[in-house]
């Protein structure tokens, strides 16, 4: 056989465990279903999911394995992704202040920030520019590969079934986001999920350039 399906249920397992991890594109699915709603959250997700795409297959194609070996190459996409994180916490923070200058009034609706931005452009430059995505798919996924007369076949399976366990909960994220927003149309709570979400991005900024 060209795919060797042993490792599946060992592999499915530890996609579960990495995709439960909470990482940007939670964050970034979650506030944008929750301030926009359930299609800007799936446009984000159809962002996200392209870049994912086109990762695994720089993996598949042996051109991750060139850009790892490159440290100038993974410190430019180290400093990249940590920069557009920064900027995604800059417009939240910044719609934050102008909500604030132009109304004193706690019952006005916060609408500035990602919600007038492309959710799909937001969620594929958070992840494309996220190197942590091809580091992991050059450690995880070689390591399911078994024991196939076809290595790339392989890895072609592997990443489409880690990218569908990923799009399954993370649709769930969002649908299960969008459902609730209704309760955050107070603008305090508004408020403290823009702020949470701006800590989150400078935080994971910080541990994509400091690793």
């Amino acid at each position: 056989m060209l795919l060797d399906f042993s490792p599946l249920p060992a592999f499915l397992v530890a996609s579960m465990v990495v995709v439960l991890t909470p990482g940007v594109d939670v964050f970034l699915l979650l506030r944008t279903s929750l301030r926009s709603g359930i299609r800007p959250g799936l446009l984000a997700l159809a962002g996200i999911h392209t870049a994912s795409v086109i990762q695994v297959g720089v993996v598949i194609s042996g051109l991750g394995a060139l850009i790892t070996q490159n440290p100038a190459v993974l410190s430019v996409l180290k400093w990249l992704g940590a920069a557009y994180l920064v900027y995604l916490a800059a417009t939240i923070l910044r719609g934050l202040w102008l909500t604030r200058q132009e109304t004193a009034d706690l019952d006005a609706p916060a609408t500035a920030g990602l919600r007038e931005a492309n959710p799909y452009l937001r969620g594929f430059f958070s992840n494309i520019t996220n190197p942590k995505m091809l580091l992991f798919s050059l450690a995880f996924l070689p390591q399911f590969v078994g024991s196939s007369p076809q290595p790339a076949a392989q890895l072609v399976m592997l990443g489409v079934v880690f990218l569908v366990v990923a799009a399954i909960w993370e649709i769930s994220i969002v649908v299960g986001a969008a459902r609730i927003a209704s309760k955050l149309r107070d603008p305090r709570v508004a408020r403290t999920l823009d702020a949470v979400s701006a800590a989150a991005f400078l935080t994971i900024s910080v541990g994509l350039v400091a690793t």
